[in-house]
């Protein structure tokens, strides 16, 4: 039988260990004579706390449980996943890849293709529409699609403008082939120009960290570029997918910032009230974050069997992207 698409078979997360609010991040950051509060932080970005991985947790670690999560969900062998890919900025290792650590950890030993995505915040819509490519081309069948970070380990505790923004997590999917559509569109940019605004400009030579290795993040011109091409991108996969929002039933946004989740819902004209948002408890998880959300709201019944979902994200870069899926 000929197969023409892929979907989604089963979801899956983890939120790592430490539980972070923000009165704890307030008191640790007064230790630097940073002066921050819990109304300070929600009245400009939305977030009450998050998870930061514990100090022998890597973003494998994290990787393995949503992913074992969703293989559970998905109902299938683990040796039936031939193709795992990981969206990630904070890997375990320069090489090999967390797509590697996380195949072995697994225990597939069936020669399943593994590699890692770099488009940090919009990497798990790039990873997703990688993914469905091969599917939709005939290469792989059953395909594991993983968003792990461990971004705690980039922050500068000393500024309140970046630190206060960011967790850990992990979230995962397992998409399978289907006679049915599944992933309806996709659409992915970048333009590299940005690249400053939201970077870690460090890079190892001779075993030694050159540049800075910490996030750094010009907050106000990505709120600006972020509200523009999110719209965008959201209306060219409606056009792609010859849908219009309305037809959407929920959109799932990376959640980084409220103001720019309610301003991208209002501008597609949806209510409120379709969109999923995990931003008050986890905080941006940068890649994590869309298939985060997306296993919440499966879990919880929102999200149901036939409803169509729209995500869209945007990062450092800059890339940005969107995915529509009928689930």
């Amino acid at each position: 039988m000929a197969y023409s698409y892929s979907r989604v078979l089963g979801t899956g997360s983890y939120l790592p260990r430490i539980y972070v609010t923000n009165q704890m991040l307030a008191k640790r950051l007064a230790q630097n004579g940073i002066e921050t509060s819990d109304e300070w932080i929600v009245a400009r970005t939305g977030i009450h706390s998050r998870y930061f991985a514990a100090p022998d947790q890597t973003t494998s670690d994290l990787a393995l449980i949503a992913a074992q999560r969703a293989i559970v969900a998905a109902s299938i062998d683990f040796q039936a996943i031939e193709l795992i890919i990981v969206a990630t900025s904070t890997p375990d290792f320069i090489f090999p890849s967390t797509a590697c650590l996380v195949q072995d950890k697994l225990g597939i030993r069936n020669g399943s293709a593994a590699f890692d995505v770099q488009a940090v915040c919009s990497g798990f819509a790039y990873a997703l529409a990688v993914a469905d490519g091969l599917i939709r081309g005939g290469t792989y069948r059953n395909a594991l699609v993983i968003g792990a970070e461990t971004f705690s380990r980039l922050l500068d505790f000393r500024d309140r403008t970046t630190c206060v923004l960011f967790g850990d997590g992990a979230g995962a999917v397992v998409l399978t082939e289907s006679d049915r559509p599944g992933m309806l569109a996709s659409a992915l940019h970048a333009d590299g120009s940005y690249a400053h605004i939201l970077c870690a400009p460090g890079h190892v030579n001779g075993g030694v960290i050159q540049g800075s290795a910490l996030l750094h993040m010009d907050g106000p011109a990505v709120f600006k570029l972020a509200v523009n091409v999110l719209e965008k991108v959201a209306r060219e996969a409606l056009t792609k997918a010859n849908m219009s929002a309305d037809q959407i039933d929920w959109l799932i946004p990376h959640q980084a910032n409220i103001r720019i989740m309610y301003g991208t819902c209002r501008k597609l004209g949806l209510p409120v009230e379709r969109m999923i948002v995990t931003l008050g408890e986890h905080g941006n998880t940068s890649a994590a974050s869309i298939p985060l959300a997306l296993d919440v709201a499966v879990r919880d019944g929102r999200v149901k069997s036939g409803d169509r979902v729209l995500i869209e994200g945007v990062g450092g870069g800059f890339t940005w992207g969107a995915v529509i899926i009928c689930m």
